[in-house]
């Protein structure tokens, strides 16, 4: 990767001295990684009238050949993979292994989407009823247009391609505007996909770059639809952008994930997957695991598995090949997990593990906090850090109205070897993973997203490719009856007749 952002996707370019430019930094050694322009609302709006007309070649293009398309991408990614990796570690901070997964997981959702694209959306009939029997009927799914794709920074690949690579293999060209954190992987992508088509007569997958101000005019440029993945503070600020034109959105926000163990839990099973939910990837995981509340007559044993794991396993963050995760992304959100745990201590907590010098900039080492306060932030409000409370309950009804208590409901986890999934089903969330975390994420088939301040509408999944889709309905008349019944020349026995189906059918069940 070069010093200057490069002509990806043909939207980039050479820096202009004129134009406005933006840094993406090493988050580890605050190195620069990458500069690209800021792109003005004019630019966008003309990268998004190219894709427009990429759209037209790509939506007409067979099933068959976006899958052959879609699988060279994802073959260029994956034979990329090393330089990819540490290109993610260098501008996202996490360790070179979690960069793979992260990649391994991507071009499995490519080939997915790539795969199954024409069994979910490919036209098909409809039973018409007795009112139409006359009729023929079918329901089809549509291209939206362009789809406009703004991604995160924590996870700069996976998330992203979550929306893209089903946007694509619904039909869709895609502008994807990506975190200016992690801009420089972003751009890789895309120009993956270029290296992958280089046959393409139309770029159908681009790029532009920015800052907020770059995501807002993504909004206000004529894209059929946005897929927004970041806080939901900044998803009510893409909504607002898009409610003019009224564009639709897709909304993939933040979560407040809990994770409940029953008391005949498997303790060192749900101990190991609490660290990985809290702590990898430094904790930035939406769907990460931030609470756990365990049976009052398991507490005790449960902190302690927590406890001797984290000094087993040695737990620290780093730069190095050692490390069992890197440094926070973005510099502002080490004051968020500071004073997370500050006032989480202030207000009674206990810290068994880590604690307010865990925090070392741009570094924060695992901290376990037991007995917060509902009230306390680290319990209320998104940490986004490596950090995770730990609470006593007197039985799973206690722990499930406890892990339903915030306007989040994204991800979630159980461990029970009895009645698992029963409470599975009663947790407010998008998804849960019993005796298990975060493996939702894994399955390509699985619908991804949330409800309340988690966001709306899904990604992953047949759910995602119909969400990159418009509903066509068509019918057609195939035969001519004397029983038309909308029609204002009706033969009046039409209504008698449709008055004794009914009644046969429905008027006699009570």
């Amino acid at each position: 990767m070069s010093d200057q952002g490069s002509a990806g996707g043909g939207a980039v370019g050479v820096l202009d001295s004129d134009v406005p430019s933006f840094v993406s930094y090493d988050p580890a050694g605050g190195g620069e990684v990458a500069t690209f322009p800021v792109m003005t609302a004019a630019r966008v709006r003309g990268v998004v009238d190219e894709a427009r007309q990429a759209a037209g070649w790509w939506g007409a293009l067979s099933w068959a050949e976006r899958e052959r398309r879609l699988l060279r991408w994802a073959g260029v990614i994956t034979r990329g993979r090393e330089e990819l990796c540490a290109l993610v570690h260098r501008e996202n901070g996490k360790p070179r292994d979690d960069a793979f997964l992260e990649v391994f997981l991507a071009v499995e959702h490519i080939g997915w989407a790539a795969g199954h694209a024409r069994r979910v959306l490919r036209s098909r009939r409809v039973g018409t009823g007795m009112l139409m029997a006359n009729h023929a009927a079918s329901l089809e799914y549509q291209p939206l247009g362009v789809v406009g794709v703004i991604g995160p920074w924590n996870y700069p690949i996976f998330t992203p391609v979550g929306s893209i690579a089903y946007a694509l293999a619904a039909g869709n060209a895609v502008v994807f505007k990506p975190s200016e954190y992690t801009t420089a992987i972003g751009e890789w992508l895309v120009d993956a996909f270029g290296r992958a088509n280089p046959d393409a007569p139309h770029q159908v997958l681009r790029l532009v770059t920015g800052t907020g101000e770059t995501g807002a005019a993504l909004c206000q440029s004529g894209v059929d639809k946005i897929a927004f993945t970041g806080s939901a503070r900044t998803g009510r600020k893409v909504m607002a952008a898009c409610a003019p034109s009224l564009t639709p959105v897709l909304m993939e926000c933040g979560g407040k994930d809990a994770m409940i163990v029953a008391a005949d839990a498997n303790l060192e099973q749900a101990a190991d997957a609490a660290l990985w939910g809290a702590m990898s990837n430094a904790g930035q995981t939406c769907v990460g695991i931030e609470r756990v509340y365990v049976v009052d007559s398991v507490k005790d044993k449960f902190i302690a598995e927590l406890s001797a794991r984290i000094q087993k396993l040695a737990l620290k963050p780093g730069d190095g090949p050692d490390a069992a995760y890197g440094p926070m992304t973005m510099p502002a959100q080490v004051d968020i997990v500071r004073r997370h745990i500050d006032d989480a201590i202030a207000k009674g907590a206990t810290a068994i593990v880590g604690g307010a010098e865990a925090v070392k900039a741009p570094y924060v080492e695992p901290t376990v906090l037991v007995d917060v306060p509902e009230d306390a932030s680290a319990v209320c409000e998104e940490t986004f850090g490596p950090t995770i409370t730990v609470k006593g309950v007197k039985d799973l009804e206690e722990a499930v109205v406890l892990a339903n208590a915030t306007d989040y409901g994204l991800g979630s986890s159980v461990y029970a070897r009895n009645g698992a999934m029963a409470v599975a089903r009663r947790l407010r969330s998008g998804m849960t993973s019993v005796n298990a975390v975060i493996a939702f994420a894994g399955i390509p088939g699985l619908p991804f997203g949330g409800v309340g301040e988690s966001g709306f509408g899904r990604i992953h999944g047949a759910d995602g490719l119909r969400e990159f889709t418009r509903p066509k309905a068509i019918t057609r008349r195939r035969w001519s009856t004397p029983f038309e019944p909308t029609t204002f020349a009706r033969n009046p026995k039409t209504i008698v007749i449709l008055e004794k189906y009914a009644m046969v059918r429905y008027g006699r069940k009570k």
